[in-house]
Parts: structure tokens; sequence; C-alpha cells
């Protein structure tokens, strides 16, 4: 959507397919980090955005055991927005939405789903998809896969994925908020369990870990048990575990973390979990992808409108984005390995046990995952202006 908005936004005619009818998809990533707000405010989008129902965040805090500890602080980055915004990701996708359909440049096609690419001498040339009308051929100079991390465009290219693995799963949750709940987002570690809470207003979504592959054994044990479990990890949740009559109430995240070795072919280009799958840890994903937007507007949108568009340029967008990928999902990887794992398999993390020590000696040492996970590796800005390339109309999706 943010590709779509941006390369609209230069005056490039592009078409955006979205194979359902809404975007109302619940238990998606919905963490809008300070990076993005800045975007927002280069793009003229802030005041506005704003101006809808959110949640603010200016510090994470975990819960281990009985002993609360603040693990990422944002207050002090320098940024407009010194916290995260959390907003449900359908409302999201629609301000999107309705910001770019104001340039007159994009073609917002619902319940329209890529099934195949079309090639031309070698290269692609756009995409066959299925719609509720039938069959759509859609030719374009330039086709963006941001398809996610089952991306049916990268897997029509051949482009292979280079798994690195991850030791757990997550199932995704509602249950009702009370005005007397705490009112941070908490992570709960105790006992060899893990679970996230995420301050949607009216309900908590919350995120249960569990290790890779073992749901089957979890629904073998009773849903009573699992209701159970939730109370042990977060107690003031146990009247409410009832909520959960059945297990269709409660949806799995398969966790993966891969990359591509190539994000690109000849008039084609791979963006966000297309080619870069990340853990849910620190919900960077969403972030992750639209500084990929950013970054390939930002290099290609000028190309295309002068008729320059060439390999080395999709080559370019990878070369700028990769590196900050890698870094992420290493930093994700250590995680996983050093904490949720040993936390899953062992019952508890030596690392962890030593947080609470260190965060009385070095108090300041929340800033450090702050910056990681509110601005990143390396965060883009929007260096185009609306129609600021010429008046060439080119076809890009």
């Amino acid at each position: 959507m943010m590709a779509g908005l941006l390369f609209a936004r230069a005056g490039i005619r592009t078409v955006l397919l979205e194979k359902h009818a809404d975007f109302l998809r619940d238990f998606r990533g919905d963490t809008i980090h300070p990076s993005t707000l800045d975007v927002m405010a280069e793009l003229g989008f802030l005041e506005a955005f704003l101006k809808h129902p959110h949640q603010e965040v200016t510090t994470l805090a975990g819960n281990l055991g009985d002993q609360v500890v603040t693990v990422a602080d944002f207050t002090h980055l320098p940024t407009r927005c010194k916290f995260v915004a959390f907003m449900p990701q359908w409302d999201f996708l629609n301000f999107l939405a309705d910001e770019a359909k104001r340039f007159g440049t994009l073609d917002l096609r619902m319940q329209a789903s890529a099934k195949e690419l079309l090639w031309e001498g070698g290269r692609v040339a756009g995409v066959r998809a299925q719609t509720a009308e039938g069959t759509l051929e859609i030719r374009a100079d330039l086709t963006i896969a941001a398809d996610g991390r089952e991306s049916v465009v990268r897997k029509e290219a051949g482009l292979e994925v280079v798994e690195l693995g991850a030791p757990m799963d997550v199932l995704w949750l509602r249950l009702t908020k009370r005005s007397d709940d705490p009112h941070e987002t908490f992570g709960y570690i105790r006992d060899g369990r893990i679970m996230a809470l995420i301050d949607r207003g009216e309900y908590w979504q919350c995120a249960y870990v569990i290790p890779k592959g073992t749901l089957a054994q979890l629904r073998e044990r009773g849903l009573g048990e699992f209701r159970r479990q939730i109370g042990e990890i977060v107690p003031f949740l146990t009247d409410r575990a009832d909520e959960l009559r059945t297990w269709d109430d409660v949806k799995l995240l398969t966790v993966r973390v891969n990359r591509l070795r190539r994000w690109y072919r000849p008039g084609l280009l791979c963006i966000g979990d297309a080619a870069h799958a990340m853990s849910p840890i620190g919900g960077v994903g969403i972030n992750l992808a639209i500084q990929d937007a950013i970054a390939a507007s930002n290099i290609l949108a000028p190309k295309i409108l002068d008729g320059t568009l060439s390999i080395r340029d999709l080559r370019a967008v990878q070369r700028r984005r990769e590196m900050a990928a890698k870094l992420t999902q290493a930093l994700q990887l250590f995680i996983q390995s050093k904490v949720i794992g040993k936390v899953l398999v062992n019952g508890r993390a030596p690392l962890l046990g030593r947080l609470p020590g260190l965060l009385r000696w070095l108090p300041f040492l929340p800033r450090i995952p702050g910056h990681l996970v509110g601005l990143g590796f390396r965060p883009e800005h929007v260096s185009t202006s609306p129609r600021s390339f010429g008046a060439r109309d080119a076809n890009g999706t």
C-alpha cells in the first residue's frame, strides 16, 4: 500500500491488487513505529493520521515472573513522535488507501489475486490475476511483489529463499480489557511460558508463544488446560480465559524467518516479507516493509518516468535495504536463540536473569533497544514530491 501510494504520488499510473474484499484481517501487525510516523509527517499525513483511534506507548516493559523491567525506551529518539502507535492494521491500510486515491493515479483493485507472472523476452511484463469478474491481465513496466512470506509472485519468479529458522510459533487470541487492567504493553515470561499483550482499547490482543510445531499437542490437552495456562502466565486474565469458547478463537501464526538471495528479476522487485520474512519480535516487519517501499520509490520512480528503468536500478534497491534486513534478522535470531528458545525448552534464560541487575547499574540501557526497534538500522525518508519527475505517464504496478 505504501509503495502504491508513493509511486502514484510521483505521477506513475499504478495498479494495486488486494485479494480480499476489504482489509479486515485480525491478528496482523499493528505497530506503527517512530520511523514510520516520521514518514507520515514527510507526506503531510501525520496530523490526520493521529486523529484516528490509536494507543501511544513510550516504553515497553516485560514482566519476568513478578518483576517488571523496562526493556525499550522511545522517549529519547530524535524523531517527531517519541512513541510507538498501535492501530489496527485495517485502519492503517484504509487511511493510506484514502490518501493514495487523491492522487488520481492509483487503481486499487479489491478481490484481485495475482496468480502468475507474464513474461516477455526474459523479463517480467506484468501479472495475470483472478478477480470477481474473471481473469485479468495487467501489463506493467515494473511489478512489485509485496504479497508476504508465502509470496505467490516470488514463487512464480523462481527466486531462491534462504531459511534462517525459528524455534517458536505464536497463537493469537483476544480477551476483554477492563479499566483497572495495567495500561502498558507487557510481555510476560513465567514458568517456561511467554505471552505478550497489545492494548487494543476495548480488548487485549494476546500473543501466546509455543515451541514450533506443538499446537497439536496443546490441543490434545484440551482448551481448559490452555485457559489455565493463560491465567498462570497473566493472573489478571484468569477470569477472562473462558471467553475462549472453542479452538476457533485461537489463530496460529507460523513463524518463519527467511530472505531471498536476490530480490529481483528483470521487471520484478520483491519487498517486505516477500523479500525478507521477519520474526514477530519487536513488531518490526511492517516498518521494514514500509522502508523498502520508500527506498524503491526514491530510486525507481525517476527511472520509470524517464523510461530508463534497468535491472541495475532494481539491484540498487536490494543493496540499499538488504543490510538493514540482515542486521534486524540477526538480532531477532539472537533473541530467539538466547532468550525465547531457552525459556521454552529450559524454563529460564540466563540472559534474562541478569537483566534486572544490569538495568540497576545501567539505567540507560533501554534506550538501545528503543533505538533499534523505533528507528532501525537505516530509516528511509521520502525524497520525492508529488509528480516531481515530469509528465510522462508510465504503466507501473
